[in-house]
């Protein structure tokens, strides 16, 4: 029986080494990203390399469009075993101070109101595969620690700040409201700078795609532990 993988937010790095990992165990790939440009490059390259891919163009924020390409996806590679959340917004906030408070819940869009709405469209076929399993990359600035909020502010990445920490704890949730229906939640915290996507430095740690993608097949497989870091 085919199995899917849907991977939300793919572009260089995770989404792409995630693609090859599943896609190697057997998985068709279904891309889903604005870019239509990069969604038809990454198809083509898992093309060459044996897997069943195909792409579905869809902006994570919009909840509407969002689920008809998940449900598209399902329909056209066969039934969604595991949805891989890898979307980013990088919504900034300026200095908490001063933003206007209405702003703050701009930040969410992607990471909570996006992450449950692709688990709801999903929801049905990864409980009916018995092995379902939805995966989130996460990134270290969502840390409870004063050190990363001191670095998070002077890299006027508050808005990331506060998306990291409450996917975070929406991810617990969703993995102890699912368990019992044999649906699988796990996430992968990323500290560091993955190769490729950014710009890289001796004082912060570059971790290959391979690296997390291995970390991400590792919590599939094993199903005992909802969370992982990387870096």
């Amino acid at each position: 029986m085919s199995k899917t993988i849907v991977i939300v937010g793919f572009g260089p790095g995770v989404s792409s080494a995630v693609a090859e990992r599943f896609g190697a165990e057997g998985f068709s790939v279904a891309l889903i990203a604005r870019n239509a440009a990069r969604l038809t490059a990454g198809v083509e390259a898992l093309k060459t390399r044996g897997v069943a891919a195909a792409a579905f163009p869809a902006d994570a924020s919009d909840p509407v469009a969002l689920r008809g390409a998940i449900r598209r996806a399902g329909a056209e590679l066969g039934p969604i075993v595991v949805l891989h959340w890898n979307a980013f917004s990088g919504h900034g906030l300026g200095d908490l101070l001063s933003v206007d408070p209405t702003r703050v819940k701009d930040v969410f869009d992607v990471a909570l109101v996006g992450l449950l709405g692709a688990v709801q469209e999903a929801l049905p076929d990864l409980k009916a595969a018995g092995d379902g399993a939805v995966l989130v990359t996460n990134g270290a600035f969502g840390d409870l620690n004063p050190m990363v909020d001191g670095f998070a502010l002077a890299l006027k990445a508050e808005g990331v700040a506060l998306a990291n920490a409450a996917k975070a704890k929406l991810v617990g949730l969703l993995a102890a409201r699912l368990k019992d229906d044999g649906v699988f939640v796990g996430e992968v915290t990323i500290a560091g700078v993955v190769r490729g996507t950014g710009p890289e430095s001796a004082a912060v740690p570059t971790i290959e795609g391979g690296t997390i993608a291995d970390a991400f097949w590792g919590l599939y497989r094993a199903r005992d532990t909802v969370r992982a870091r990387v870096g």
